[in-house]
């Protein structure tokens, strides 16, 4: 047996290792990449180009994602009752096993239909949603209705904006 090889654990050495010269060690960063989204309407109007344009990746419409799209899906509605609706029938689809294959439901993502609070029966269906799927809410955003979707995130969308890797904070 030779001796004049420094002995390791096999499974990570392949033969003679030469000493590394002493210095100043570099920190070690783990890199982490961001997780690609498939945004897919629930129903018509549901804001899923907005959404896509706003916070990153593709915009599906109301299919579901082609085969290279990204496999990890937001479904999107907005907050009236045929919205929430629509949003209870698409997760019935994924509890059933009626998703194409391959596909992650990341979350629920509801958008404001209008300013101001909910009604309490819309907010009661949106609580009981919760209990269900991670659920992420967009307020309603006036320079969305006009076609301005330059600047940051809501505020209140911070959630959504780390989820998907887009900037959070103030709008403009």
């Amino acid at each position: 047996m030779r001796t004049d090889m420094q002995q390791g654990p096999e499974i990570w050495l392949r033969g003679p290792v030469a000493p590394s010269e002493p210095g100043p060690q570099e920190p070690t960063h783990a890199v982490a990449t961001a997780r690609r989204y498939s945004w897919v309407g629930t129903h018509g109007g549901a804001g899923v180009s907005t959404l896509a344009a706003v916070y990153g990746g593709h915009d599906c419409g109301r299919e579901w994602p082609g085969p290279d799209d990204p496999r990890s899906v937001l479904l999107v509605a907005r907050t009236h009752a045929s919205g929430l609706a629509a949003a209870l029938r698409a997760l019935e689809v994924f509890r059933r096993g009626q998703a194409p294959q391959g596909l992650d439901l990341d979350a629920l993502v509801l958008v404001s239909d209008a300013p101001g609070r909910l009604p309490r029966p819309l907010d009661r269906q949106i609580r009981l949603l919760e209990q269900v799927i991670d659920v992420y809410r967009v307020p309603w955003v006036p320079d969305w209705r006009l076609g301005d979707l330059g600047g940051r995130p809501p505020r209140e969308t911070e959630a959504l904006a780390r989820l998907t890797g887009a900037a959070a904070g103030r709008r403009g």
